[in-house]
């Protein structure tokens, strides 16, 4: 509605977005209301029960113990009241597996889960090629999957992906944020140095389709090898290119690793990470130095500065951050990806009234969610629903992400 002070209203994708997260919301807490008088803790001898993949253990171990560290918090957060499904409010119990950073492991621990009748759905797969792997058993039977990895391939094509899902922003949102960056920045010629495999692999398209409609140029792409003695090689690579900046497309740990080679390697430039950098190591250690200045596309929830106050996913948010760093010592930014889909499939049963795997599935493919990490907003025919407005830009100062735009 218009007034005279602000002019007539401008409706935007992200207003009506908000808007439907209140509605979705506020039909879910009306219905919570309802029951809260008969049931007041999760009933007996009824659960949600998730399956979990992480990377425990293995090179992919620095993003998948920050997320089952986060996803325990959140469960037991969940539990307090239960989930309230039909006239029943469920006990969220987690099935965590570690799946070593190996895919085919990753794959065999779908398949048993999922052939359980117990078992409603799945989320795991912190690396693209774990996540790629548990796909196939995911799909054949039918079990709601709410992947954490970064890759665009992962949720394309839809026609083989009906029960997958992912809460990682898309490649090309960030490439979009980067390249803004790299205007800001005067960054006119840079290298990029990307991952080997699918995470790579889209952030290699995404940020050759981002510079075209930019003043900008990607001089020479050098691929990261998996093999922690490769990464010297490839620094010098992108160094003697001689570019004012350099952005490696990466996941923890190798994206500290770049940054700490391009140092040593006397490149002084411009360093931007995509979101896969983030995790508690790239800032720790041997990398501290190498990082300082360097920056980050993410989703806003990193420091948490952006999150509102009032809102259930800024309380969320808060909490979950005061547990962390009580249980575990600090808590240096990841974004809550796995506390994310533990909610992204609560609201799916709650607006289910059903923990029936179809029926979960239904409701993840029609949900607009407000979590921690940013809003969300699944269709029929997108199954990736980070919006791109929950991303913003990092800076490393004194060891620490802050927010720089």
């Amino acid at each position: 509605m218009a007034t005279p002070a602000t002019g007539p209203c401008v409706l935007t994708r992200r207003g009506v977005l908000a808007a439907a997260a209140g509605t979705l919301l506020l039909s879910a807490c009306g219905r919570e209301g309802d029951r809260e008088q008969a049931v007041v803790r999760p009933t007996p001898g009824h659960e949600l029960v998730i399956g979990v993949t992480l990377e425990l253990s293995g090179p992919g171990a620095a993003l998948g113990v920050a997320q089952e560290r986060a996803l325990a918090i959140s469960a037991e957060a969940a539990n307090v009241k239960g989930v309230a499904v039909g006239n029943l409010r469920r006990t969220v119990r987690l099935e965590v597996l570690d799946n070593r950073s190996d895919p085919r492991l990753a794959a065999q621990q779908a398949t048993e889960l999922g052939e359980r009748d117990d078992v409603h759905a799945l989320i795991g797969g912190a690396l693209a090629e774990t996540s790629m792997s548990i796909i196939g058993a995911a799909q054949q039977l039918r079990l709601p999957f709410v992947s954490l990895a970064f890759g665009d391939a992962i949720t394309v094509p839809l026609a083989q992906r009906a029960f997958i899902y992912k809460v990682t922003p898309d490649a090309g949102d960030v490439a979009r944020r980067l390249t803004q960056l790299l205007d800001s920045q005067r960054v006119r010629r840079i290298v990029l140095l990307a991952e080997g495999g699918l995470h790579g692999d889209s952030g290699v398209r995404a940020m050759s389709n981002a510079v075209r409609a930019a003043d900008a140029e990607i001089v020479r792409t050098v691929r990261l090898p998996r093999a922690a003695d490769g990464v010297t090689r490839a620094a010098e690579q992108a160094v003697a290119a001689r570019t004012d900046g350099v952005v490696v497309w990466g996941t923890a740990p190798t994206s500290g690793a770049a940054a700490r080679a391009l140092r040593e390697a006397g490149f002084d430039g411009t360093l931007l990470f995509d979101a896969g950098a983030v995790a508690e190591e790239t800032l720790e250690g041997r990398n501290a130095l190498a990082v300082e200045g360097a920056y980050a596309v993410h989703p806003t929830s990193l420091g948490g500065s952006t999150m509102a106050n009032g809102s259930a996913a800024g309380r969320a948010y808060r909490d979950l951050v005061s547990q962390y760093i009580h249980r575990h010592g600090a808590y240096n930014g990841f974004a809550p990806y796995a506390s994310d889909a533990l909610l992204l499939i609560t609201t799916a049963a709650r607006l289910a009234d059903s923990v029936d795997r179809g029926r979960l599935r239904a409701y993840l493919q029609n949900q607009v969610t407000d979590g921690m990490s940013g809003l969300y907003s699944f269709t029929p025919i997108r199954h990736s629903g980070m919006e791109r407005h929950s991303l913003g830009v990092y800076r490393v100062d004194g060891g620490a992400w802050n927010r720089h735009s």
